[in-house]
């Protein structure tokens, strides 16, 4: 093993130990072609490392089916997936060299790039925002115009910088115009009336209000209890989930380059296979050992985050230049950004490489033909 090899390994252990430090079947297709390549037929397998921006839950199921159903072996690689948590930067640890790839958020990724750390997003697979503002029906707020003189609720840490630009966006002041409120990451200040509306994923907080009970009723909440606004709509949303690569490897390591291709053929077509065999998907999350949420919280965010990547009008994980225009502008006009970032902040060869060869191997890389399914909430989401 190589002087090289050895320092990345241990790395990536302490990657492991910071983690533990911190952290206090309907399927529609069950068979599917395997794409390959040629240089998965002639090389060893490669140790490969991913660092997650969260902890495992179906946000990252294409990942986690990609390791379990022997889609990166097919193409040789060896695949550890390490758990993120609050105090981890994926960015960070992807520049450091402890991890040979990371799932950050868009800005998470371009604020460190900006600060001086070499890295690029290789893979946008998300291509819709999951932030909401979520409030109750009879509070009347439907659109950004209507949170004028109401207590918002927000994570902060960056998360509310759509909100942000969804007031500016209808002349009013963040600062002055509404009451802001700093908010756990859960949904009960909004449930028990200390706010108007609150931050939401809509994978996983707007979940949550539905599988609470409504003492009103006894039964739990309904979606018509509620109004959201989705940035999506307004038009000042940004965009999340992508795959970030070491840019300074890609350039002068032709192995690292070909490992990248292949490493986002396998994980796309880990998402290819959640959009068709969606139960065995939740499935292998559930058996992840997700900190937060039941089984029937991971069905739903299987469905939300699958509709957060289909349909793919360009190929799954090929960048929408659009949206990435309209992350960059909000980025800019919140000050999380002092610039737009230069060229090199995403390439698509990577992308589109990779999905020429899933289409090669008969996948479907659009699905158009994708539609929400109708998941089933209990209380808890157990």
């Amino acid at each position: 093993m190589t002087a090289r090899r050895i320092w990345r390994l241990l790395a990536v252990l302490l990657v492991f130990g910071l983690v533990a430090a911190s952290c206090g079947n309907d399927d529609d297709d069950a068979s599917e072609p395997a794409p390959a390549t040629e240089a998965a037929e002639s090389m060893e397998m490669q140790e490969v490392s991913l660092q997650l921006q969260w902890v495992p839950q179906s946000q990252f199921a294409g990942y986690f089916a990609a390791r379990d159903l022997g889609f990166y072996e097919d193409v040789g690689l060896e695949v550890t997936i390490v758990d993120g948590s609050v105090d981890i930067v994926p960015a960070t640890v992807l520049d450091s060299g402890a991890a040979d790839f990371a799932i950050s958020w868009v800005p998470r990724g371009l604020v460190p790039r900006e600060e001086g750390l070499n890295i690029t997003n290789i893979a946008q697979v998300f291509q819709r925002s999951g932030t909401l503002q979520v409030s109750f029906a009879d509070a009347g707020i439907t659109g950004p115009d209507d949170l004028e003189g109401t207590l918002v609720g927000n994570w902060g840490f960056g998360n509310e910088l759509e909100m942000f630009a969804g007031l500016n966006s209808v002349g009013l002041d963040p600062q002055s115009d509404v009451t802001l409120v700093q908010q756990d990451f859960n949904m009960t200040a909004l449930i028990n009336g200390d706010i108007d509306s609150a931050q939401a994923m809509i994978y996983n907080e707007y979940a949550q209000v539905l599988e609470t009970i409504n003492p009103d009723t006894g039964e739990l909440f309904q979606p018509e209890d509620f109004s959201v606004i989705d940035w999506n709509d307004v038009g000042t949303a940004m965009l999340q989930d992508a795959i970030w690569a070491d840019a300074d490897r890609l350039e002068t390591d032709a192995e690292y380059r070909d490992m990248a291709v292949r490493f986002v053929e396998a994980s796309l077509r880990g998402w290819i296979h959640c959009r068709d065999n969606f139960q065995e998907c939740v499935d292998i999350v559930v058996a992840a050992s997700p900190p937060f949420g039941g089984p029937g919280h991971q069905a739903w965010m299987m469905n939300e985050i699958n509709a957060l990547i289909w349909p793919s009008p360009g190929g799954v994980g090929v960048m929408d230049q659009a949206l990435y225009d309209q992350t960059i502008d909000v980025a800019t006009s919140q000050g999380i950004l002092q610039a737009a970032p230069d060229a090199g902040a995403f390439r698509t060869d990577i992308a589109e490489e990779a999905v020429a060869n899933l289409q090669a191997a008969g996948l479907d890389v659009y699905g158009n033909d994708f539609a929400r399914r109708t998941v089933e909430l209990t209380e808890g989401g157990n």
